[in-house]
């Protein structure tokens, strides 16, 4: 088996054409044929259902395809590793995050550390709270921004890079808009907006609720937290809001009051692989990231 007929499967499952994979790959159609015949024949099973040159993957295709990928990652780090060894100050951070960080924790990490390493660069990627979690585990990227940070997870490593606030955000209108502070237990009786249902941050919110034995009206759902700014702006409700994510502007509009019972916090934190290890660059960015949440006037 080769690299090459490896490079060639991924390309025909990934557009189900034969033709259209031989186009992106610069070569010819019938050498991609050829090679995925001779995988097939030196695995003595069928990859793909045919139907002329658009094909489908079988079930022992699925299960080879995720396979072959999780070998190519290797590869490629393996690669970059040898690179990044040399000079890890000059090499790349596959990294995610949510997007409740990418407004000022994740721009102003990236920030500070490419003034320290011009050189260094970044594949970001964003995604959903699970999501995070699953492509660390499954090697989409080697780090992730979250938070809060998760429990109990056997195959990744937590480290805790500061808590953050839970703040409140009312329309500028609101009877408490005026106070200095606010206690969740006076905000009972009015409509709340929040994230979907599924959310780990709507569960955050419902949680702080029920600690003070509330049950909030959910009267609107923002697909973010970009929409939930949006929905107290027009008056349409109030909402509980990461601190993090009104430290460069307040909505129009809107109030931000700090919780004064219950105090609510969520972690922030960066999440890596237990059964890989961290390229030399992104070892100097969690370094990094360490040293930088570490000093007071760092953290919201």
């Amino acid at each position: 088996m080769e690299i090459r007929q490896m490079r060639y499967f991924m390309e025909v499952a990934k557009r189900e054409h034969v033709t259209d994979a031989a186009n992106a790959l610069h070569v010819a159609q019938s050498s991609v044929s050829r090679q995925l015949l001779q995988l097939e024949s030196e695995l003595g099973v069928d990859l793909f259902i045919r139907e002329g040159r658009r094909v489908k993957l079988t079930p022992n295709g699925r299960l080879f395809l995720a396979r072959v990928e999780q070998i190519m990652n290797m590869i490629g780090e393996a690669k970059r590793e040898v690179k990044e060894h040399l000079e890890p100050e000059k090499g790349t951070v596959r990294i995610a995050f949510p997007i409740s960080l990418a407004a000022h924790v994740m721009p102003t990490a990236i920030y500070a550390f490419r003034q320290r390493y011009p050189e260094a660069k970044f594949q970001m990627r964003q995604a959903l709270y699970r999501d995070l979690i699953d492509g660390v585990i499954h090697g989409e990227s080697n780090l992730a921004l979250i938070a809060p940070l998760p429990a109990e997870e056997k195959k990744i490593r937590s480290k805790l890079l500061f808590t953050e606030r839970i703040v409140a955000l009312l329309p500028m209108h609101h009877r408490l808009a005026g106070r200095s502070g606010v206690r969740l237990s006076e905000l009972k009786d009015d409509p709340f907006v929040t994230l979907p249902e599924g959310t780990i941050f709507r569960e955050l919110v419902l949680n702080a609720c029920r600690q003070i034995g509330i049950v909030p009206h959910i009267a609107f759902e923002g697909d973010d937290i970009d929409a939930l700014k949006g929905l107290v702006s027009a008056g349409l409700g109030v909402a509980l809001m990461p601190e993090v994510t009104l430290v460069d502007i307040i909505p129009q509009s809107t109030v931000k009051l700090p919780l004064i019972e219950p105090e609510v916090t969520r972690t922030v934190g960066v999440i890596s692989p237990t059964q890989r290890k961290l390229l030399p660059t992104e070892q100097l960015f969690v370094q990094f990231l360490t040293e930088f949440f570490a000093e007071p006037d760092r953290i919201p």
